[in-house]
């Protein structure tokens, strides 16, 4: 069979049945429901895992996409989020392959998702019991930029030997003046082990403290699973004379008019004009669809601006 025909088969809903359900098969299922379960009896600890193929690269996912596989059951409602947006590539091709391979019903808003699947962000809006979210990581070894030897970062987990990220935190401090780790800002998990979470920015680190949701971080290429249960401390590093502090932002979102989130600047044209809208899209259009209108929203000038 040709390739342009296997392509074409996999539109076919007879061909898709042929699949196991959301593509894995179910021993790898059993055998990444085991790390997890590991992994959330061992906050922050990772976990080991025989990561397979997955019909996309490296670097796109594939860890992420596992674990939520391993996870998703067919009354499952699952959201996928890029850097906060619904409807970039790596979310749309995600969000189409379990729709296609699992048959379970997609969303885009936070408050309908059972399980959330996220590149880089934690939903603005607050994240309840009943939900999983799933992070893609592509470096899950906080150490690995200060230590890049992997027998030896395993050793300093061990003793909890982690010196080494406050020297790096104090030259940030030394040559800057301020800790400078704007993203992956490492944390401390149930006062025990420190973890990376992913690349968020650190913006979005105290929304992982307490969270009522199961937090669950998978690394394909690296081969590891990681995981914060929920309502479980989690402590940004920093020093007693500089303690952490998250990003501000002097602009309030220029579509909702929020403020107190995270978000994007967006270069409006050649002169260097710009603006800020949220990162994440569903908080975004949650809030046009009650009033709230920003400065530069499309319909800003007939309809009252709310504050925020």
């Amino acid at each position: 069979m040709s390739n342009k025909a296997s392509i074409t088969s996999l539109s076919d809903p007879s061909a898709i049945a042929n699949y196991n359900f959301a593509y894995l098969d179910e021993q790898t299922k059993r055998m990444i429901r085991r790390a997890i379960l590991k992994g959330i009896a061992i906050p922050g600890y990772q976990v080991p895992f025989a990561s397979r193929e997955m019909p996309m690269p490296y670097g796109w996912g594939t860890g992420g996409v596992q674990v939520t596989a391993s996870i998703l059951g067919p009354d499952d409602v699952l959201k996928v989020i890029d850097q906060g947006s619904d409807d970039t590539t790596n979310a749309v091709s995600i969000r189409a392959f379990f729709a296609k391979m699992a048959r379970v019903e997609t969303t885009t808003q936070t408050k309908a998702a059972s399980v959330i699947q996220t590149r880089h962000r934690i939903p603005e809006e607050p994240l309840s019991e009943d939900q999983v979210i799933v992070f893609q990581v592509p470096i899950p070894e906080p150490l690995r930029f200060l230590e890049p030897r992997e027998t030896e970062t395993r050793k300093m987990h061990a003793v909890e030997d982690y010196g080494l990220m406050h020297v790096k935190l104090y030259e940030d401090i030394a040559q800057k003046g301020h800790i400078a780790t704007n993203y992956a800002y490492p944390v401390k998990v149930k006062g025990r082990y420190v973890m990376d979470p992913s690349p968020t920015p650190k913006f979005d680190n105290p929304k992982m403290h307490q969270m009522e949701a199961l937090q669950l971080y998978g690394a394909g290429r690296e081969m590891r699973i990681y995981a914060i249960p929920p309502y479980t401390d989690v402590v940004s590093l920093d020093f007693e004379d500089y303690p952490f502090e998250i990003q501000a932002f002097e602009e309030p979102c220029a579509l909702c008019g929020g403020t107190g989130v995270y978000l994007d600047e967006v270069i409006l044209d050649d002169k260097g004009e710009r603006m800020f809208v949220c990162s994440d899209s569903d908080y975004c259009e949650d809030r046009r669809a009650q009033g709230f209108r920003g400065p530069m929203a499309p319909d800003a000038n007939h309809d009252q601006e709310v504050p925020a």
